[in-house]
């Protein structure tokens, strides 16, 4: 466990970098090499950070819009990712795809804490331009709605959800991501799309 946390603390100071993009992918082997190596030697499991830490984090800050928190989510994300490789079982499914089911989770964790709350803070300085205020405070209120929603979708709707709305990922890259095809794909988001509409009816969802 300390091991865990001394490889993640040092990983983490990688973070400046991986948003800036300067990280580079573990050299020619192949995914499952990498995983392989990463279960046997911890301190291998670098190699998997650095690949894919760049879209894990951009994952993390679409959903939760804040650096800090977004680097919290994601540094959370590896290092449950670390403690529990050597229980991964490569099925042919991308790795990223385990990634994105624990960043789910993360992110679903932040959000239950707050769902249904709305900070009072964004409607304060009202005067001259309360109207544009109220606007922007009903926007964040009805977009918390609707990510709390698809948080309670089953998981793959949800995973679907949350890469096609969330990180604006194409069909074909979420069907890689997730191990299935495109047309699955597509009917785990129509699926989706048309529970959040019966939920959430006042709300005109518009994800489609």
């Amino acid at each position: 466990m300390a091991g865990d946390v001394t490889i993640l603390r040092r990983l983490s100071f990688s973070m400046a970098g991986a948003r800036r993009g300067s990280l580079m992918p573990g050299g020619n082997e192949s995914e499952r090499e990498l995983v392989e190596r990463a279960q046997g030697d911890p301190e291998a499991f670098g190699a998997l950070y650095d690949r894919y830490f760049p879209q894990i984090y951009r994952f993390a800050y679409s959903r939760v819009r804040e650096q800090s928190l977004a680097e919290d989510v994601t540094s959370e994300v590896f290092f449950k990712a670390l403690k529990n490789i050597k229980r991964y079982t490569y099925t042919g499914h991308p790795f990223s795809s385990w990634l994105y089911q624990i960043a789910l989770n993360a992110v679903a964790d932040h959000y239950r804490g707050q769902r249904g709350e709305l900070e009072l803070e964004d409607a304060a300085p009202l005067q001259d331009n309360a109207p544009a205020v109220l606007d922007e405070v009903v926007r964040r209120d009805r977009s918390r709605r609707i990510w709390a929603a698809i948080d309670q979708l089953p998981r793959q709707q949800r995973a679907a959800m949350v890469l096609k709305f969330g990180e604006d990922r194409k069909i074909d890259e979420i069907a890689r991501i997730l191990g299935k095809s495109s047309g699955a794909v597509k009917l785990l988001l129509h699926r989706g799309v048309e529970r959040l509409r019966r939920e959430l009816p006042a709300l005109e969802v518009e994800v489609s």
